[in-house]
């Protein structure tokens, strides 16, 4: 999708600190009016007196997003509030358990899904069917990761599985969606927020920074909203086994589509409408 979006209001989750917060402020500084959900508490608050110091037209609505009733709450108000809702950024998160696989508590690993893959979840349920009832234009994007295509840093299986968990979320809902509504995926690489230790993430790429590259591909509706550019050397890693793979083992031949389900079922339905 290369149209680009008319954008009025923004809502944000995980929006009082990091990526959130910069697209914000660069969403503001456009215009927009931004909603910003995350943990209730001082914090929120003071992010968004601060932008409101700034000119920019802020609201805050507190919302744990590892909660659906929550979030069901938060896409109520920001209708409410907003009136039209343009953009989704289904961005909260944290960081996840550190440790082998199997070290690692399983309650811990499945706390951390609760935010980083049901949070987005539960984003795009609350507001994907209420953007579909608006006649006008929108988008929904989910915070992925370098790590939704390759593994950054060994020891994260809880944090890596779900952010490849969320690029596939992200993918399918594209295909429930109405045309008028768009979905993709933003693929921060190392940005320097809190959602690690500092003396690590400060190597990252400043948060602004990030936020000033990924904003316009998001008013563009892109797919895939990028940034670092040596990813596609660690993603061709992986693309580059799996050809190999295929390549051995299961070549191509003519008619091999004969068991790809998409095929199969394109051929099944003209089949029934002839």
């Amino acid at each position: 999708m290369s149209s680009a979006l008319q954008l009025g209001a923004a809502v944000i989750t995980g929006s009082a600190s990091g990526i959130g917060l910069a697209v914000a402020r660069q969403l503001g500084a456009l215009g927009a009016r931004v909603l910003l959900a995350d943990l209730p508490g001082e914090r929120l608050d003071a992010v968004v007196a601060s932008l409101e110091a700034a000119g920019i037209d802020a609201l805050a609505e507190p919302c744990d997003v590892s909660d659906l009733a929550q979030v069901e709450a938060l896409a109520d108000a920001a209708f409410e509030r907003l009136g039209r809702v343009d953009l989704v950024f289904n961005n909260a998160g944290v960081g996840g358990p550190r440790g082998k696989l199997w070290e690692v508590d399983p309650v811990a690993a499945r706390a951390h899904f609760d935010v980083n893959f049901w949070g987005v979840w539960h984003g795009c349920r609350a507001f994907a069917p209420r953007l579909a009832a608006q006649a006008s234009p929108g988008a929904i994007y989910n915070t992925g990761s370098e790590n939704s295509f390759f593994c950054a840093m060994p020891g994260s299986a809880a944090y890596i599985a779900a952010k490849h968990a969320v690029l596939g979320l992200t993918e399918n809902l594209r295909e429930d969606l109405p045309a008028h509504v768009h979905a993709g995926l933003v693929i921060p690489g190392w940005v320097f927020t809190g959602i690690g230790p500092e003396a690590a993430m400060r190597h990252g790429m400043p948060v602004d920074e990030f936020a000033q590259i990924i904003v316009p591909q998001m008013l563009t509706c892109e797919r895939f909203v990028v940034a670092h550019s040596y990813n596609v050397v660690r993603i061709h890693e992986r693309i580059d086994a799996l050809d190999a793979a295929f390549a051995e083992h299961a070549p191509r031949y003519e008619g091999d589509d004969e068991y790809d389900v998409r095929a199969v079922v394109e051929r099944l339905r003209a089949e029934r409408k002839a």
